[in-house]
């Protein structure tokens, strides 16, 4: 279905018959009194949610079993993240961690429910938690950064950073990591205990300054970059090691002249119409959520190669990979939709307009194509995502999911639900090989010789 074939509705829909969505049944799951906003997988069947109400709640995702409610937190939860067993330990305990307004951090064990401990030391709300296993330490970003060991020792701290806080971390090589804090990316290093030195300390190395605002994501990509997405659509991808530049994409949302006025000026009113919330990566691709729509930026060819401007009403909050080509997302307007990236066999002989490249910021200006070349944009890709399933059920935003291989997909929203989507044709087949196992157990069956 174009994008633009209904003047009223640029959104993609998909009719009545979804033949290439497994997801044909669901669970709903209720246990929280609050916007779910964090879902974690624990192992191959469990996971964790938790939210604004400050419970955290462990499930079963084969059959939406509630294992245990965790309740320790006076306020809304703002982070939490698993923490492994080390490997030379022989009790292997899932533990996790998880932050709160309260200005408490609490390390759970899921497997009995127990808080383990508690640190009350902050001197703000604790916005992240990274966990470096290598060195067997974690991080909590606040106001300021702050490094502890498994016993929940402080082994160091970085001076106030900002009133805002940091808003994202993630792990690069060579013990450091980087936080993204406002519009400014800051590595920082971690020195190890030496022989000479047995304290641990953290030191800013660099400040990145290259986005113009806030920055609401940051990603590893793979072994060689990590990604950064701001405020106002701007998509940086860097070196790994030596954090310089590798590309830029700042160009990613451009109004349609297929749309009428009245929608162009509703749309350019919209303030978070190009906020990167979140990315997604393959071996090939970095898959971007920008506003309401999915963009597929290709790491070799450098440029745009699938776009779904609209994807959904309202803002794309989170997105995943899929196998099969499959990317799955969700949104503030309470759906999840997934999508398959297809080649457009019949333009793969077309050269590529010129005009297109200055559109996504790349090559020089040439003013006589670019107008004829926005009417192109879509076919100027060579690729398209397609829309295959629409799971509707939340009744608000949906905050994030979980894609689990053999239970499906567990999605968590504003409506203080959690919703387990299951494959109806495998669920079927369980269903009824557990009928024929009763069956033969209470000698009912009688197979024809």
């Amino acid at each position: 279905i174009s994008l633009f074939q209904k003047e009223k509705s640029p959104l993609q829909t998909i009719g009545e018959e979804q033949t290439q969505n497994p997801y044909t049944e669901l669970l709903v799951l209720k246990a929280h009194h609050d916007i779910v906003r964090f879902l974690v997988q624990l192992d191959e069947y469990r996971f964790a949610s938790a939210g604004d109400d400050g419970i955290v709640v462990v499930w079963n995702a084969q059959t939406g079993e509630k294992l245990l409610e965790l309740n320790g937190h006076t306020q809304k939860i703002t982070a939490i993240i698993t923490f492994p067993s080390l490997e030379v330990c022989e009790e292997k305990t899932q533990l996790i961690l998880t932050a709160s307004a309260d200005r408490t951090v609490i390390v759970w064990d899921c497997d009995t429910g127990r808080q383990v401990q508690k640190v009350s030391c902050f001197q703000s709300t604790v916005k992240c938690l990274i966990v470096l296993q290598r060195l067997d330490i974690w991080l909590s970003g606040g106001n300021d950064l702050c490094v502890w060991n498994r016993k929940l020792d402080l082994l160091c701290k970085t001076s106030h950073l900002s009133d805002t806080g940091i808003s994202a971390l993630i792990e690069i090589p060579k013990n450091c990591v980087v936080a993204a804090v406002g519009k400014e990316l800051i590595i920082f290093r971690l020195v190890t205990p030496t022989g000479e030195s047995l304290e641990w300390d953290i030191l800013e190395i660099k400040r990145l300054l290259d986005h113009q605002d806030n920055i609401l994501s940051l990603v590893n990509v793979n072994d060689l970059s990590f990604v950064t997405g701001s405020h106002v659509g701007e998509m940086i991808i860097w070196n790994i090691l030596d954090w310089t530049v590798q590309a830029r994409e700042c160009n990613f949302w451009d109004p349609s002249p297929q749309l009428d006025t009245q929608q162009e000026i509703k749309l350019c009113q919209k303030p978070n119409d190009i906020s990167i919330h979140h990315f997604t990566w393959d071996e090939e691709n970095v898959f971007a959520a920008v506003g309401r729509g999915l963009y597929v930026y290709n790491l070799q060819m450098k440029r745009v190669i699938a776009c779904q401007k609209t994807a959904h009403d309202s803002s794309v909050l989170h997105i995943a990979k899929l196998p099969n080509r499959q990317l799955i997302s969700c949104s503030e307007d309470g759906s999840v939709r997934i999508w398959e990236l297809r080649e457009k066999q019949q333009l793969a002989a077309e050269p590529v307009p010129t005009g297109f490249f200055n559109m996504w910021g790349f090559g020089r200006v040439n003013k006589q194509a670019s107008q004829p070349v926005k009417k192109q944009q879509e076919n100027a890709t060579p690729c398209s995502l397609e829309l295959i399933g629409d799971l509707i059920g939340h009744s608000s935003s949906v905050e994030m999911f979980l894609y689990f291989e053999d239970h499906g997909v567990v999605t968590c929203s504003a409506d203080h639900l959690i919703i387990l989507w299951k494959n109806g044709e495998r669920e079927s087949g369980l269903r009824s090989l557990k009928l024929f196992q009763k069956l033969e157990e209470n000698g009912d069956l009688h197979l024809a010789v």
